[in-house]
């Protein structure tokens, strides 16, 4: 419950107790529910959440790290934030809950992971227009690791090579982007990467 509260920020009660139990039906999972409440209290660890009527949430004095991971790639894409190396370094992260395989888990990691591959993608951009070419090869690279099949990473990567002035960097990996593209899907990558060249 507290991952849960962590990552998707407060969430009313049938919301909660329908994620985290649901093969039961709406009445037991609402039991879990306040059982589980009752353990944290008993646990003495009830002091982080926020409870209310309909509403739980995390007091606003608890810090987590997907939070802070959220705020910052959604002020790389909207523009808010300067681009800087620090951004890149906190849009580098691990994967959420790791080791983690319920249902609501893979569904909040996959939407974490296509937050983060876009701010790195748009944050690559921002640094090549600051004239940071080498942090936005790292961006770029960044996203090519995150997700080997997506061509705008690829795009954004040989861009910053050739603004680098690295054209072999930038062939080898339209290069690795053609092997890895004919290996797993059988087509070859599109105008919009190969125009680059031109």
């Amino acid at each position: 419950m507290l991952a849960l509260l962590a990552v998707r920020g407060a969430c009313d009660r049938p919301y909660i107790s329908g994620t985290l139990w649901p093969d039961c039906s709406d009445q037991r999972a609402q039991a879990n529910l306040r059982a589980t409440l009752t353990r944290l209290h008993r646990r003495h660890v009830d002091h982080i959440i926020h409870l209310d009527y309909r509403l739980l949430s995390l007091q606003e004095q608890v810090r987590v790290d997907v939070q802070d991971l959220m705020a910052t790639a959604s002020a790389v894409l909207d523009g808010t934030r300067p681009p800087d190396r620090c951004a890149l370094r906190q849009l580098c992260a691990n994967d959420l809950l790791a080791g983690w395989y319920e249902d609501w888990v893979l569904s909040e990691r996959e939407r974490l992971r296509q937050l983060r591959l876009h701010a790195l993608e748009a944050l690559s951009g921002q640094l090549l227009a600051i004239g940071d070419p080498m942090a936005a090869v790292d961006a770029a690279l960044e996203a090519v690791a995150l997700e080997p099949l997506r061509e705008s990473a690829h795009r954004a990567a040989i861009r910053a090579y050739l603004v680098e002035g690295n054209r072999g960097e930038a062939l080898y990996q339209l290069g690795k982007l053609r092997r890895v593209l004919l290996g797993e899907l059988g087509i070859q990558p599109s105008t919009l990467v190969t125009d680059l060249f031109n």
